[in-house]
């Protein structure tokens, strides 16, 4: 009888199971069960689209607006995104230098499928978001994994990225502000990026830049914007962040043209356009009154505050500052070998399943993040929850000896 793991390919087989999805999925069963789950796992705004994005979409849909789009997106979006892309990142991509997908995630997905070779090297600044790992091995590359930890605000030095890079190397991957850790990289420390950059003309840049707009440092910079990687850096946005966009599936890139071109002919074999609704109202979005989104970040630096006061009154958790995103990374090594008696915490992975199980919070193992020492909490929540989850998981944690 033919196993059921013949069947499948060895590239599903060797692909890792995205950990969020997985405590959210893990959350939605001890719900069932009756426990009262506070869910600070997922990636996503608790905030509701802005009514006048949402408008254009019912106008659009009234217009008609319900057939296929170009592969690259509607010309008034890629126009919107090039003029957004000067406005407020100092870039200068033309329209057909932009391609529109169904969420930044496929952005890099299809940056990935056009630019990696079995045996190329894709450099990751360490922590990184889960999925940057498994869809550049997916696409047949090598990761190669650059760390830094709390201590220094998980933000690499300029030797650690010249180190990494080798003839085999393709493209640098990061983002900032940066899921997981919340950290933002400031204008000096992505000028001495793109000095060591500059000595090595094979490697592309990829900025992942999709919590631009929840950012606590009043200044956002695009690495692409300093002269000497300017050529040769893509940048991914997109509107799930930022717009509280999430289920509108809509991200987008700029890139050097031959790179737009390649990724437009893979989403051709894939997808195709993105809906041609969700575009009209990016357009809107990018083009109108930011302050609703101005308003999420600041409600979203206010829970940060309190999530962090909070935190720091719990023995043996170590956290930075995060300037942006709405996410905490501390680390809890401290913890490793403590025991309540029955489970004994070996790990993060033990750790967020203690937590879970006992305090029915839901937070999300580093180790899904590159660094096995700290766990990931959104704080994409609302305050009363936030106060819950930290006042459960300090009781629980208190028991380990």
């Amino acid at each position: 009888m033919t196993s059921i793991h013949t069947l499948l390919s060895e590239r599903v087989q060797n692909l890792s199971e995205s950990e969020t999805l997985k405590m959210a999925r893990m959350a939605r069963e001890l719900r069932a069960l009756g426990h009262d789950v506070i869910s600070l796992s997922l990636g996503e705004p608790d905030f509701d689209t802005p009514d006048h994005i949402k408008e254009a979409a019912y106008q659009a849909l009234k217009d008609g607006y319900t057939k296929y789009t170009p592969v690259a997106g509607l010309p008034e979006l890629t126009k919107a995104i090039s003029e957004k892309f000067k406005r407020d990142n100092n870039l200068d991509y033309r329209p057909e230098q932009i391609v529109v997908s169904n969420g930044a995630k496929q952005s890099i997905y299809n940056l990935c499928q056009a630019l990696l070779n079995p045996g190329d090297e894709a450099i990751l600044f360490s922590p990184y978001w889960v999925s940057y790992y498994e869809i550049v091995k997916l696409s047949g590359g090598t990761p190669v994994c650059v760390y830094a930890g709390v201590e220094r605000d998980f933000k690499p030095t300029p030797r650690q990225l010249a180190d990494a890079i080798t003839p085999r190397t393709k493209f640098l991957l990061f983002s900032s502000p940066c899921n997981p850790t919340g950290s933002v990289f400031t204008r000096e420390e992505l000028e001495a990026y793109a000095k060591v950059l500059a000595h090595h003309e094979h490697v592309l840049v990829i900025s992942d830049e999709i919590y631009e707009f929840i950012n606590f440092t009043h200044e956002h910079v695009s690495i692409g914007s300093f002269p000497q990687v300017k050529d040769r850096t893509i940048t991914v946005n997109g509107f799930a962040k930022g717009f509280a966009m999430t289920g509108w599936r809509l991200g987008y890139m700029g890139a050097p043209k031959y790179i737009a071109d390649a990724c437009a002919k893979i989403q051709g074999q894939v997808t195709s356009g993105a809906a041609s609704f969700s575009q009209k109202a990016g357009a809107v979005a990018l083009m109108s009154d930011l302050g609703p989104t101005e308003a999420m970040r600041e409600a979203f630096r206010e829970r940060r505050d309190i999530i962090l006061s909070m935190i720091e009154e719990i023995p043996g958790i170590r956290a930075n500052l995060p300037d942006g995103a709405f996410y905490i990374f501390p680390d809890v090594s401290s913890y490793f070998g403590k025991t309540d008696g029955h489970t004994v915490i070996k790990d993060a992975d033990d750790f967020c399943d203690y937590v879970m199980t006992s305090a029915y919070v839901g937070l999300v193992s580093g180790a899904a993040f590159g660094d096995p020492n700290c766990f990931r909490l959104s704080y994409a929540a609302s305050e009363d929850q936030l106060r819950e989850a930290i006042r459960r998981m300090k009781e629980v944690l208190g028991r380990l000896k």
